[in-house]
């Protein structure tokens, strides 16, 4: 009897080696975080999140910004991938916002989450402010409470900070309404509502 036996003969089957991230196509790696973030990303961010040279990312990432415009073999997507802030991120094309604001309109009206509530109040009273000065404020993670009120119209994004490149956000006309007012300076005074400690809540500084 020898030692060379078939898969038969001995009943056992070799499994197939586990496909890891590293392995994958480097567009498909980069494509899969830039769906995720919500924040404009560096470069050099981003070779460190698929494990791959800046240099290749940055000439995948010029790759992607080509295909989505319709400059390769396929159509123009409904998305785009800009720069912004030294970051990169996709955005959905300026000329389908009013799709997006139709269908995002035509949902039927939910009740916000207490969550949701005292986010959109950070918001009202910092604004501009960053996702991550919100979350400080809060000391919980807002990032599916902002995309919420992104989707629902009640905030928006401001501006990029030229050097972290993370969004600011404010709120929109719509939430005035909602509100019945005609100015965030007819919003009444909520650090008499606060804990102690928090007086010039309303001052409009993030500490």
């Amino acid at each position: 009897m020898t030692d060379d036996m078939t898969e038969t003969e001995t009943g056992l089957r070799e499994e197939p080696d586990a496909v890891t991230g590293a392995e994958l196509p480097l567009s498909e790696r980069v494509e899969a975080i830039l769906f995720i973030v919500d924040e404009p990303i560096g470069l050099v961010a981003l070779a460190a999140a698929v494990g791959a040279p800046v240099p290749a990312v940055r000439q995948t990432v010029e790759s992607l910004v080509e295909d989505y415009d319709g400059r390769g073999a396929g159509p123009r997507r409904g998305f785009e991938l800009r720069e912004v802030g030294g970051g990169w991120r996709l955005y959905v094309r300026e000329d389908l916002d009013p799709v997006v604001a139709e269908f995002v309109g035509g949902q039927a009206p939910a009740r916000l989450s207490q969550a949701a509530l005292e986010t959109l109040a950070v918001i009202a009273y910092k604004q501009p402010v960053t996702r991550s000065q919100v979350a400080s404020i809060r000391a919980v993670n807002v990032d599916s409470v902002v995309r919420t009120l992104l989707a629902r119209g009640l905030i928006t994004e401001l501006f990029a900070d030229s050097e972290t490149g993370a969004i600011n956000y404010g709120t929109t006309d719509a939430l005035l309404q909602h509100l019945g007012i005609n100015s965030l300076d007819e919003l009444p005074p909520i650090s008499p509502l606060l804990d102690d400690g928090a007086d010039g809540f309303d001052e409009g500084t993030v500490r």
